[in-house]
């Protein structure tokens, strides 16, 4: 496990220069950072930064932030994040996904946490409601309800004719439980069959999805959370062996040669979190900021998948892609 004082954008306060009639200092803010997966300072933590300094956080002047990352080991967050805490920062961010928030949320009820992507934030027990936050906590949640749905239906746009559709998920998020509920609900409404898998740990992700394979399904979408996110070149390789299909909730796969992915821009809710540490900062209270979802997505498609996999892609779904990759 890395633990590294992650000084990349914004380090340390330095007095202002003095002069005859005035003697100040400008304030300086400690921000915490923890991170469940490895290297979100070089990824998601980077247009975090970037916004800050926009917003005016910079090196030398007036913020120091300092990093932990549990490299992809949830049993540590408890403690990196009482370790945070007792540096007694100003602020505490958390990146992506539920454990490391909830590990924040556990660790302190008086320093301010902002979230920057948890699926469903009221039902892990991190806020009363999106509106009213209610305690020491808000953020941003990357669950929209057509998320889910969208992804079947693009699924569906691939293989017509209603067959059998596997969804891979890991039961212990409660994002999965909310997700799963909405794709079950769409699909009894179209009449579409399909077959659940689980996956707890990363050993339990080759056995889903060689099961998923086994039980027929024409193709595949996945309900995704850090765990599948660390495990998503394997999973991309299964399928690829496999030449099945498969959409994800986000890019990465995509990029790392999955076939086509429907997701929020996580880059713009990163950088949303800066403006609200920000007004924090400024002396706003996190229990009357209201929880953000996402307002834009994306559809990413990996032409090379397809020809590989042997499949079409509509003109109709090339004509709306954010990204095709060629």
């Amino acid at each position: 496990m890395r633990r590294r004082d992650f000084i990349c954008v914004l380090s340390g306060a330095v007095a202002l220069p003095l002069t005859a009639r005035a003697q100040q200092r400008e304030k300086s803010y400690r921000v915490a950072y923890l991170a469940l997966l490895p290297d979100e300072d070089t990824t998601l933590a980077k247009p975090f930064l970037a916004r800050l300094q926009e917003l005016g956080y910079s090196e030398g002047k007036n913020i120091t932030l300092v990093y932990r990352s549990a490299d992809g080991r949830p049993e540590r967050l408890p403690e990196l994040a009482a370790e945070l805490v007792e540096a007694m920062p100003d602020i505490l961010v958390t990146g992506f996904g539920t454990l490391a928030a909830k590990a924040a949320k556990g660790a302190t009820n008086s320093i301010p946490v902002v979230f920057t992507m948890v699926g469903d934030p009221i039902g892990a027990g991190l806020v009363v409601s999106l509106s009213r936050p209610g305690a020491n906590v808000t953020g941003f949640s990357d669950l929209a309800s057509e998320f889910a749905n969208k992804r079947l239906q693009l699924l569906q746009n691939l293989i017509p004719g209603q067959k059998l559709i596997a969804v891979l998920g890991n039961p212990d998020t409660p994002f999965t439980a909310l997700a799963l509920k909405q794709v079950k609900t769409a699909a009894a409404a179209t009449h579409q069959p399909l077959a659940i898998f689980e996956a707890r740990n990363l050993s339990e992700v080759s056995a889903s999805i060689e099961a998923a394979i086994k039980s027929g399904a024409a193709g595949l979408m996945t309900l995704d959370d850090p765990l599948l996110l660390s495990a998503k070149q394997q999973i991309v390789n299964l399928l690829a062996a496999a030449r099945l299909p498969a959409v994800y909730g986000l890019k990465e796969y995509v990029e790392a040669n999955g076939l086509m992915s429907y997701s929020m821009d996580r880059l713009q809710m990163c950088r949303r979190a800066a403006d609200y540490v920000d007004k924090i900062l400024k002396g706003a209270v996190p229990a009357d900021l209201p929880v953000e979802q996402p307002t834009k997505f994306e559809l990413t498609i990996n032409l090379k998948t397809a020809k590989a996999l042997g499949i079409d892609i509509p003109p109709s779904l090339l004509a709306i892609a954010d990204d095709v990759i060629e």
